[in-house]
Formats: C-alpha cells, structure tokens, sequence
C-alpha cells in the first residue's frame, strides 16, 4: 500500500455522467453554491448525485433543483433535506446571459460536475440543447467506430 502525501486530502470530483449524453453542451459557467453544514460534509464523503438536477433562474437568482445530498450520517435533529432547491451564486451579467439563452428557448441549464475549489463547493453548469434519440445513436455509433480504429491501430504498432 503506498502512503498518501500528509497534508494533502483527496477531495470528490462528483461528474454528470447523464449531461454529455442527453444534452449537447454549450457555454459553460462556475458557480458557488449555498450549502449547510451537514450538506459539505456528504459531499465530501462522496454523497451527491447529479445525475437529475437542473438549473432555473426565479426571481433574478439562480436555483439548482432535484441536486440530491444524502443525510450527513452523523447529523442530529438539524439535518438538511436531501432534495431542496439550493441558491447558485454567480455575477447578475451571467445570470442574465443565462436567463436570455432559457427564454430564447430548447436549452436548458444542467450541471455538470460537482467539486472542492480550496474549501469551497463550485458547480459547473452548462447550458444545454437536448438531443433527440437518433442523435445520441450516431454518437454511440461514431464512438464505436473511434474504438475500431483505435483496435486496428494498436495492433498494427505490435
């Protein structure tokens, strides 16, 4: 077993492994998120799903929805809900750059991945079109055809 470097903590880098597949990705944008106590914690023991969540922009603040953190294990009475609405923190000109894309139409705000910038909690969001189903099939079909020329192309090299 190798020992790990003191001082050095490894913190989770929680991907939306949904948003590449379901979505074709655009611009993309960092923001801090407002979190309790408890919810920190679960995230640093690996506790989040992203896999449902969406951003929406009310009232002219951003909200990411359906981001579920389980229950700190260890938390008392005070613990937070898994599934609430959580505020983004981003600058009032990217909001109203996202706000503008939402109401122009057929994009929508996903987040992509979830991680420790120092000691703080960053989502990454993107704005997202949605694919079709024929779409994701040519991606899996063009993805296929990388692997073969891959294939071909290592055992040629031997």
């Amino acid at each position: 077993m190798s020992a790990q470097k003191k001082g050095k903590v490894q913190m989770p880098d929680l991907r939306n492994a949904k948003a590449g597949r379901d979505y074709e990705l655009g611009e993309r944008f960092e923001a801090g998120i407002v979190l309790t106590g408890t919810e920190v914690k679960s995230i640093r023991a690996g506790k989040a799903q992203l896999a449902d969540a969406f951003g929406r922009i009310e009232k002219g603040e951003a909200y990411l929805h359906n981001l579920h953190i389980a229950e700190y294990e260890f938390g008392s009475i005070n613990n937070h809900l898994p599934k609430r609405p959580r505020k983004l923190l981003l600058k009032a000109r990217e909001i109203k750059r996202i706000q503008f894309e939402l109401e122009a139409g057929g994009k929508a705000l996903v987040p992509v991945r979830l991680y420790f910038k120092q000691a703080l909690v960053k989502v990454e969001l993107a704005l997202g079109m949605g694919k079709k189903l024929f779409d994701k099939r040519e991606d899996l079909k063009k993805r296929a055809e990388m692997r073969e020329v891959e294939r071909a192309m290592s055992a040629r090299r031997r």
